[in-house]
């Protein structure tokens, strides 16, 4: 079955490309002009695999949806692409705090959209399908089941987003080595354009502050990127 696609956008010139390339992609599309029926569709099954938002929207602010997407057991892990007119650092800062994925300023190709949603989905489907591996990864209190996508913190299990869980298991799978931002961007977000190490520097202060202590572990290499230690070191 085709991986579904929710876009909520409140342009409709915008909506009918973005169902047209997908569709003609192969993907399945449901559009919802509001942010409100954005979030009622997320309460039909089946759920989307990924989620394009608008920031701009007539009744909620693309953030505010994004952050009721990951704050429900339901939703928190369907991967969220935010769509703006807004490219100011500030703004892609407070998209990025709320827990979106991935941030597009309009006017965009269509092209690289679909290449970075084809990037996203080929992730998740590494994590969430592909080879089963040998248990869980642990570090300290802190526990990873890449099986089943999930992280706990001295027993207690730790909300993360697909991105958020990406970056973590690609720093437990290379503990001790460092990553330069450049490498994580392309490892982890799986395309370079428009993408700036801000992104990277973002999403590691989020998930330093979602592990709690175990946060530690991630290292800052001034001028190269981050390392995470291997539990031997102070």
């Amino acid at each position: 079955m085709s991986a579904l696609i929710l876009i909520i956008e409140d342009e409709p010139d915008l909506a009918l490309t973005l169902e047209y390339n997908l569709q003609r992609e192969g993907y399945e599309t449901f559009h919802a002009a509001t942010g409100s029926e954005g979030l009622e569709r997320l309460n039909i099954d089946p759920l989307p695999e990924l989620v394009l938002l608008d920031l701009m929207l007539p009744d909620l602010a693309g953030t505010e949806v994004c952050r009721q997407i990951r704050q429900s057991e339901r939703t928190r892990s369907i991967p969220v692409i935010m769509l703006t007119a807004k490219s100011e650092e500030i703004d892609r800062v407070v998209g990025f705090e709320v827990g979106a994925d991935d941030y597009v300023t309009k006017p965009f190709s269509v092209r690289e959209l679909l290449l970075r949603i084809q990037a996203m989905l080929r992730r998740l489907k590494q994590v969430d399908g592909g080879k089963p591996e040998a248990g869980t990864l642990s570090i300290g209190d802190l526990r990873v089941d890449p099986e089943a996508h999930r992280v706990w913190l001295s027993g207690e299990e730790i909300s993360l987003t697909a991105l958020e869980f990406r970056l973590l298991h690609t720093f437990l799978q290379r503990k001790g080595r460092v990553q330069t931002r450049e490498r994580l961007l392309d490892d982890v977000w799986g395309i370079r354009a428009e993408v700036t190490t801000r992104t990277v520097d973002t999403h590691v202060k989020r998930l330093r502050q979602k592990i709690g202590a175990a946060g530690q572990y991630i290292q800052t290499i001034r001028g190269v990127g981050y390392r995470f230690a291997d539990g031997e070191e102070d």
